[in-house]
């Protein structure tokens, strides 16, 4: 098979409960729609698996990795300033989440498949030292060290096209000149986490590096096309060794907690694009991730989008 799925119980358990908008419903709903296309017949579909702390210590502090553990046995409080709460075995979900991020990493490098999607994945807000806007573990931030530190793949392309900047990647790597950051999201003055200018372009010898995209609320696929070009211009000029995509799917239009106007046909443009440059550019090798999306129809239709193109 040339794409390979996660789906499976133990990746579904990263959710906050009910009531919060990052349930551990969001899987169910990917995946309804998943068999009602008839697309989970032709994917491979992956087995959800954990990483260790040895994986996690790529992007994130000690002191952090303990902390996660520790209030992952009580259940309490928050592990951020009160998006984030604790739950009682938070640390074994979210090292799922990490760990079938790094085992697609591991299928394409072993030839098994090119392309790989991880709906419940792209946790872009999580720091190296906390978490941050649902996000515990940066599984971004992990697959990014992990290309670099063990497989030896510098030239990474990071491209995000979730409502909410990905603050996490960004500062993560914001003087590391050898990842391409590319981030269309809803302008920082209306929404969560209130970063991401146009003058945000890398720092020391990253300068340049990175594109940040800032777009008004209420933006629709019109205006995502006027400038995704940039977007694919800057990826190309790169010249990747890897894409990662975010394909978060809170920039589609009904999201309760963003303002943007798009359809799923963006996630579908932004896939399709970007395989292509992932077969010019890096023998087909490209991660999406599902990243936000908080109405679920939305995110069903967004992500399914995704798998199609990469399919094609």
């Amino acid at each position: 098979m040339r794409v390979r799925v996660y789906h499976g119980k133990a990746l579904a358990a990263y959710g906050f409960g009910h009531g919060h908008p990052f349930g551990p419903d969001r899987l169910a709903a990917f995946w309804q729609e998943m068999t009602r296309r008839g697309l989970d017949w032709q994917c491979d579909v992956g087995t959800p698996v954990a990483c260790t702390e040895e994986d996690l210590a790529l992007f994130h502090t000690a002191d952090y990795i303990a902390r996660v553990k520790h209030q992952s046995q009580t259940g309490a409080g928050y592990l951020d300033f009160g998006d984030t709460p604790a739950f009682p075995g938070v640390f074994e979900a979210a090292s799922v989440v990490v760990g079938s991020v790094l085992d697609g990493l591991d299928n394409i490098l072993a030839g098994n498949c090119q392309r790989v999607f991880v709906p419940i994945a792209g946790l872009h807000h999580a720091r190296r030292d906390g978490a941050a806007g649902f996000c515990v573990f940066n599984d971004i931030g992990v697959l990014i060290e992990a290309l670099r530190k063990r497989h030896g793949i510098q030239r990474v392309a990071y491209v995000d096209i979730d409502a909410h900047h990905g603050d996490g990647v960004f500062y993560g790597f914001e003087d590391d000149p050898d990842l391409i950051f590319a981030d269309i999201h809803e302008d920082g003055r209306y929404l969560y986490p209130g970063t991401g200018a146009a003058d945000e372009t890398g720092k020391g010898a990253a300068q340049g590096t990175k594109l940040n995209i800032p777009m008004e609320p209420g933006a629709d696929d019109a205006a995502f096309h006027r400038v995704w070009p940039q977007v694919e211009e800057f990826v190309r000029a790169g010249k990747p060794e890897f894409i990662i995509l975010q394909a978060g799917a809170d920039s589609i239009a009904g999201d309760p907690i963003t303002h943007m106007l798009y359809t799923p046909a963006a996630h579908a443009h932004a896939a399709t694009r970007l395989c292509a440059l992932a077969d010019e550019f890096c023998q087909g090798r490209i991660i999406a991730t599902g990243g936000g999306g908080y109405d679920r129809p939305n995110l069903a239709a967004a992500w399914t989008r995704v798998v199609e193109a990469l399919l094609q």
